[in-house]
């Protein structure tokens, strides 16, 4: 039998729409909050800004390699560690400064 005269099949869809190579779908990554993680950890609160800068710097790597809804997680729990070192920090301020005034109160009055 032959094929002459028979429609050829329709061809492929085309792939979803994208960037430039490695960049995944069109549009940039979400945001990677680093900026605001690096100033948190530094005026704030070391140890939990690490955790906040160990998130902020995976959201531009998972999103390249294609795991886009890990990015997106990234980019949230960066954004959460920054507050919450955000907070702490200001708690832990708040609960330094008075007896950092009591203690120079303190020395004050024994002179």
């Amino acid at each position: 039998m032959s094929d002459y005269g028979q429609t050829p099949p329709p061809p492929p869809p085309p792939p979803p729409a994208q960037g430039m190579p490695g960049q995944g779908p069109a549009g940039a990554p979400p945001k990677n909050y680093l900026v605001q993680s690096i100033l948190a950890c530094i005026l704030c609160c070391v140890p939990l800004g690490i955790v906040a800068i160990v998130f902020a710097s995976q959201v531009n790597s998972k999103w390249q390699a294609g795991d886009y809804a890990g990015s997106q997680q990234a980019s949230q729990r960066a954004k959460t560690w920054t507050i919450v070192t955000v907070v702490a920090g200001i708690i832990a301020i708040a609960i330094a400064v008075p007896f950092q005034i009591n203690a120079a109160r303190s020395g004050m009055a024994t002179n």
